[in-house]
């Protein structure tokens, strides 16, 4: 297993490159956002291209939102550039208070707010076949909030959709979707996280039909073409850094917990959902890497913190189970903790971790697995 000379990122991230010095592409991708892009051409160019879309009677644009940070510097950044959003919630899987108290701080700045509380029933279907199916618990809800944005879209006549970060850029991919500045039915299904999974394999599935599962279907490329929708990356146009989007929220009323959630050091990541935290454990246990690694490795290239400093944390903080946010997802899906177990193990990388004699993983006393020596982040 290879690890990134200049951060803490393992060869195990799907679809991760590098360079012959051992440096990945997303910190490849850093260094040309620090010295190679013109942010301030690319922002003329976004306030070109908006120009075109601010003829709707009511709204200039559509925004996926959850009251995170992201959503919230989102909505923030739209409005300093004078437009009027419609903001679509897709309600989160486990809610959590602090993050109903936040997507209402995000209404409060001042824009019109739909929250969809999608069917409780096929939703449950859907999220506990989808975790024996992919490995994923957050399926269903990345495909929700990647399909109901743009129905609303559609169905409001509003032809903007403005998306925040671009995933492949901040975090590395392949090089065809960091060129992208669009996010459509092509890039869900390319880099979307559907792990070859896709809706219409779902029909069926304790009696869903079709139309069961229409909020979680794309619209029809006719319906795009007739409005003429285009999701932007705003990570395209404006230099993304983590750490001045969560000031920027703070600063419009964006909460943070008073300590660190379950799977980093930090206190700010995935506040909205519990679910959320148990699908960056899921992640550690596929590819040995989870969220501490994720934060890590941004703050590196960001240049806030060293190298060895990204090595402590990860050590520190990634692989530990969320006990809360397991707790709360058995509870919420009805699993027993066997039933949990059993189809963790099945996606657990037998490369990274060991196993006894009758192979079955070992585990410290908190629960964490223990690593292979080779596999160690040094």
């Amino acid at each position: 297993m290879k690890i990134c000379t200049n951060c803490v990122m393992p060869s195990t991230k799907p679809d991760l490159h590098f360079n012959e010095d051992g440096v990945c592409d997303a910190c490849q991708s850093q260094k040309s956002k620090n010295s190679e892009i013109d942010w301030k051409k690319r922002e003329e160019e976004f306030l070109d291209l908006i120009k075109q879309y601010k003829v709707h009677p009511d709204y200039d644009c559509v925004i996926g939102v959850s009251g995170g940070k992201d959503s919230t510097y989102q909505v923030i950044k739209v409005l300093e550039l004078g437009l009027n959003p419609l903001c679509i919630c897709f309600e989160p899987t486990i809610p959590t208070e602090i993050g109903r108290k936040n997507l209402e701080n995000l209404n409060n700045l001042g824009v019109d707010l739909i929250h969809i509380k999608r069917n409780p029933v096929v939703y449950k279907k859907l999220a506990k076949e989808a975790f024996i199916r992919t490995g994923d618990n957050e399926w269903q809800n990345h495909l929700g909030i990647f399909t109901t944005v743009p129905k609303f879209a559609v169905n409001f006549n509003i032809p903007l959709i403005i998306w925040g970060e671009s995933p492949q850029i901040e975090y590395g991919g392949p090089a065809s979707s960091k060129t992208r500045n669009t996010l459509d039915r092509q890039w869900l299904e390319e880099f979307g996280g559907l792990l070859g999974n896709r809706i219409s394999d779902m029909v069926g599935v304790e009696g869903l039909t079709k139309k069961d599962l229409s909020l979680y279907t794309y619209a029809s490329d006719e319906d795009i073409h007739r409005v003429g929708v285009t999701g932007l990356f705003l990570g395209y146009y404006f230099k993304w850094d983590l750490r001045e989007v969560v000031k920027k929220s703070k600063e419009h009323g964006f909460s943070v917990q008073d300590r660190p959630v379950e799977t980093t050091y930090e206190n700010f990541e995935n506040l909205d959902c519990y679910s959320n935290h148990l699908h960056d454990y899921l992640k550690y246990v596929k590819y040995g890497f989870g969220r501490a690694t994720d934060n890590a490795c941004l703050d590196i290239r960001l240049g806030y913190i060293k190298r060895e400093e990204g090595v402590r944390l990860v050590n520190k903080y990634d692989g530990i189970p969320p006990k809360k946010a397991i707790k709360e997802y058995l509870n919420y899906t009805g699993f027993t903790q066997e039933e949990f177990n059993k189809i963790v193990d099945s996606y657990t990388n037998k490369r990274i971790f060991k196993r006894d004699e009758n192979g079955k993983f070992l585990r410290d006393i908190d629960g964490s697995l223990v690593r292979k020596e080779e596999f160690i982040v040094k």
